[in-house]
């Protein structure tokens, strides 16, 4: 259901909330929503808390995950789904948009948007998907100054520092960044790009304690492992980041490819959403309702 009035609208911040979720028993599951309506459904479905991923954003905006796009240009997709949602979300920082001041800006601007959390990596850029080749790594002391900007600047937004060293350092490396970074003030490690279940047990291993973050992308290096695997390899949050945005582009081009052939959309309805299942998804008579009770035409008189 849409927030109508100030007193539908949760009483604490995205953090607090976040954190909150963080402290439930289990797994915490964060399908990726790439715009309001993915996240509605997403919480329609059931989840507690969402996922927006640097990849699925810039690819609705038909450009690479190259770490282009701007703060206030995820700003946007952030206001969108937690408004539309009202869940907690984990936003994709990327490297955080700069160095320490321009990482201290990016947190303030993500917890002003909404965001309940955030990950920044360890990568230079241009940064690529963590599941690429040939990434690039900052140094462990230079990431280690951006956790900790972040860190002084936030409020409530709970704080993931994820690393990429394990395909060009190894294990070792990425623990040993993965502890520099808790220590600088990280809530979380997001280790990236994991290839096997002995790797996520390995590292889990060696953090006792630290909340860990996984990553479930398709067509990745990471076989296809359940939430629940995850959560008995040592992991507290998973993450689908890039699902939603795959199955609605794929069925776009389904769309699209029909419309040329048949120049008729006939043969695609069976697969649309509905008029009445989308207005019930945004709320469209509750909208409706809202105005005819606070709207009273007044008719002119003559004097």
């Amino acid at each position: 259901m849409p927030y109508l009035s100030a007193s539908d609208l949760p009483t604490k911040s995205a953090g607090e909330r976040f954190r909150e979720l963080m402290n439930k028993p289990g797994i915490v599951q964060l399908p990726g929503a790439h715009n309001g309506m993915a996240a509605i459904q997403a919480r329609n479905a059931g989840f507690e808390g969402l996922y927006l991923s640097g990849a699925a954003m810039t690819a609705s905006m038909g450009l690479p995950d190259l770490g282009i796009i701007t703060v206030d240009e995820v700003a946007f997709f952030i206001r969108q789904i937690a408004r539309s949602s009202g869940l907690p979300l984990v936003v994709d920082g990327d490297t955080g948009y700069g160095e320490a001041l321009n990482v201290m800006h990016m947190v303030r601007t993500f917890e002003d948007a909404g965001a309940g959390a955030v990950h920044i990596e360890d990568q230079l850029l241009p940064k690529k998907c963590g599941h690429l080749n040939d990434k690039k790594l900052a140094t462990a002391d230079d990431m280690a100054a951006k956790v900790a900007a972040a860190a002084k600047a936030r409020r409530h937004l709970y704080l993931i520092a994820r690393t990429d060293a394990a395909a060009s350092e190894g294990m070792d490396g990425a623990v040993a960044r993965a502890k520099m970074y808790m220590d600088a003030g990280a809530d979380a490690i997001f280790p990236e790009a994991l290839n096997t279940a002995e790797m996520f047990r390995e590292f889990a291993k060696h953090m006792p304690g630290v909340p860990l973050l996984a990553n479930m992308t398709e067509f990745g290096r990471t076989p296809f492992f359940t939430a629940q695997e995850f959560e008995e390899m040592g992991y507290k949050m998973v993450i689908w980041p890039v699902s939603s945005l795959r199955v609605a582009n794929k069925a776009q081009e389904k769309l699209y490819a029909t419309l040329k052939r048949d120049a008729s959309t006939k043969a695609m309805v069976d697969e649309m959403q509905t008029r009445a299942e989308l207005y019930d998804a945004i709320g469209l008579h509750q909208y409706e309702e809202l105005d005819r009770s606070i709207i009273k035409t007044i008719v002119p008189t003559l004097d």
